[in-house]
């Protein structure tokens, strides 16, 4: 009865470890939700068998973790491709403008959160922004109508 339950206890202990696996490898983004239809096919990744495509993904998960965040404070090129972002979007509607802590949902499917205090009342159907780096590292999202900007952190 004692080994019954052990080894029921370790089956469902490697079960459970399996499932929270499988679960965390979903909500990162694999490699075709992070490019676009055109780039993934540009750069071949369609022509990889399933597996190829899994082995991939696999290994974007343990470089972003293990990695990137090293080569965003070391590499010259990615620090200077970092400060070049720039995001043309639209906010998508309803959108009246912000106060405090508001959240823009963009069409690009980004979604950022105002960072700094301000009001700003919209009017019009113009919802396009721009969203840059400022000098001190910091996000900013400019209304493109009005030339009115806010600091910004992205959510998602």
């Amino acid at each position: 009865m004692y080994t019954f339950i052990r080894t029921a206890t370790l089956i469902f202990t490697v079960l459970l470890g399996a499932t929270a696996a499988l679960a965390a490898q979903r909500s990162f983004p694999d490699i075709e939700q992070l490019m676009s239809a055109d780039e993934f096919r540009n750069t071949g990744l369609h022509r990889l068998s399933e597996a190829e495509r899994e082995a991939l993904n696999r290994w974007l998960v343990t470089y972003t973790a293990e990695e990137a965040p090293e080569m965003l404070r070391s590499n010259p090129e990615v620090r200077a491709a970092e400060s070049a972002i720039r995001i043309e979007a639209t906010i998508k509607t309803p959108f009246d403008g912000w106060s405090g802590k508001t959240v823009f949902y963009l069409d690009n499917g980004q979604v950022w959160q105002q960072r700094l205090s301000g009001r700003y009342f919209h009017r019009g159907d113009n919802r396009a922004v721009v969203i840059e780096k400022n000098l001190l590292g910091f996000f900013k999202m400019t209304m493109t109508s009005s030339g009115k900007t806010v600091g910004v952190t992205r959510l998602r």
